[in-house]
């Protein structure tokens, strides 16, 4: 009877469940065992890790908005509630805010919440300079990066590891999950082309976290002079590169959700032409288009808006094609590129000189402009992409 009794009661237990949005809620790993799994952790929330580095010491924070616990407190505020000495602020492009468009120029300056000194390190200076290091004893690097070569977070970390470095400053980076790391595809950058939008012969998705690609850095020996910075990475737990992964946060202004942080790496190229990628709308980096392309039957007028004050082809009426709800991209994707490369009402004027910056090679735009197939131009990557890939497996935590 008692039994009987039990097994009804489960059975209740269960309808209620699944007729519940609200509660019940078991979450489950995506793999053939079922098994529960365990919320990833990121680096900053591995605490009990780092704190113990920090007792006692001056540290110097390269943060911005993304620097935020599973409890949504930012790093920062929590340093300071576990009685972390924090000496300075350093923020990337964006700013420690992250309210700052893209290529905006970012000022110094004091942080209204808590008083402490911002150093911004995009713009003159990229570098943290030997003065405003002083006094710092160990240096905490949290970003959320999103897997593309061009995306300059990783830039920022070249030149902190680099400044650390030379200052004999240990350098530690609170590890977070990589949007696209199971991605490793596209050009590799050639040195000629090197700039803060690409420093290093890496492919455009270069499937690491920003934990494993500063070892790269370090092991590869890609700082000055090939020196080498004193590094320690608190990694993730619980985390494999193929989960999908959310970010809680955006990582910057024109990159508001999932979709337009995936489509990223392969419209930001368009940024190197004509065509717009949807600045000025609210489906940036989700959206492409022109008033150079063929008129069809989806348009979008840019205007001002959060991360774009003078967004291109501003109050004009731009022609393309809106990708905001199409499948999850595995790869570098060229097939929009071209497509609209063929549109185009004046192939001449398609790409700017910022193109070759954004592919790292010429390469790829004499391909585009010969008429070589997407295939050819995938196979002529191959030999550098299987190099790399061997290379980088050193350097894997995940």
């Amino acid at each position: 009877m008692f039994q009987s009794f039990k097994k009804i009661a489960f059975i209740l237990f269960l309808t209620i469940c699944n007729l519940s949005n609200a509660g019940c809620s078991v979450k489950i790993s995506e793999n053939k065992t079922n098994s529960i799994s365990s919320e990833i952790k990121t680096g900053a929330d591995n605490f009990e890790k780092y704190i113990p580095l920090l007792k006692g010491k001056k540290v110097g924070v390269v943060t911005n908005q993304t620097s935020i616990l599973s409890n949504k407190t930012h790093l920062v505020d929590f340093l300071l509630e576990k009685k972390i000495s924090i000496h300075t602020i350093f923020a990337p492009e964006h700013g420690f805010r992250g309210t700052a468009d893209a290529g905006e120029h970012v000022v110094d300056g004091k942080d209204a919440k808590t008083g402490l000194s911002i150093v911004s390190l995009y713009g003159d200076n990229r570098k943290p300079k030997k003065e405003q290091l002083t006094g710092i004893d160990i240096m905490v690097f949290d970003l959320q990066d999103v897997g593309a070569r061009f995306y300059t977070y990783i830039s920022s970390l070249h030149y902190v590891m680099e400044a650390c470095a030379e200052n004999n400053i240990p350098l530690i980076i609170l590890d977070r999950p990589n949007p696209n790391g199971s991605i490793v595809d596209g050009p590799l950058l050639e040195k000629e082309f090197t700039s803060f939008v690409g420093m290093h012969p890496i492919p455009i998705l270069h499937g690491m976290t920003i934990g494993e690609y500063g070892q790269m850095i370090n092991g590869q020996k890609w700082l000055k002079n090939g020196i080498q910075c004193k590094l320690t990475v608190i990694p993730c737990s619980n985390y494999k590169r193929d989960m999908p992964y959310s970010l809680p946060v955006k990582p910057s202004p024109n990159l508001p959700n999932d979709q337009a942080i995936n489509l990223y790496a392969s419209l930001c190229l368009f940024e190197g032409t004509n065509v717009s990628v949807g600045r000025g709308t609210e489906k940036q980096f989700q959206i492409y288009g022109s008033p150079f392309l063929t008129k069809g039957s989806f348009s979008f007028t840019p205007k001002p808006n959060f991360g774009a004050k003078d967004p291109v082809y501003n109050g004009q009426e731009c022609y393309g094609e809106d990708l905001s709800a199409a499948s999850k991209v595995t790869q570098f994707e060229l097939h929009w590129l071209l497509k609209a490369y063929q549109n185009t009402s004046d192939k001449s004027k398609f790409f700017i000189p910022f193109f070759t910056k954004l592919a790292g090679t010429k390469k790829l735009q004499q391909q585009i402009e010969s008429g070589v197939s997407e295939k050819a131009i995938r196979d002529s990557w191959k030999k550098d992409l299987d190099a790399f890939n061997s290379m980088r497996k050193a350097y894997l935590i995940y």
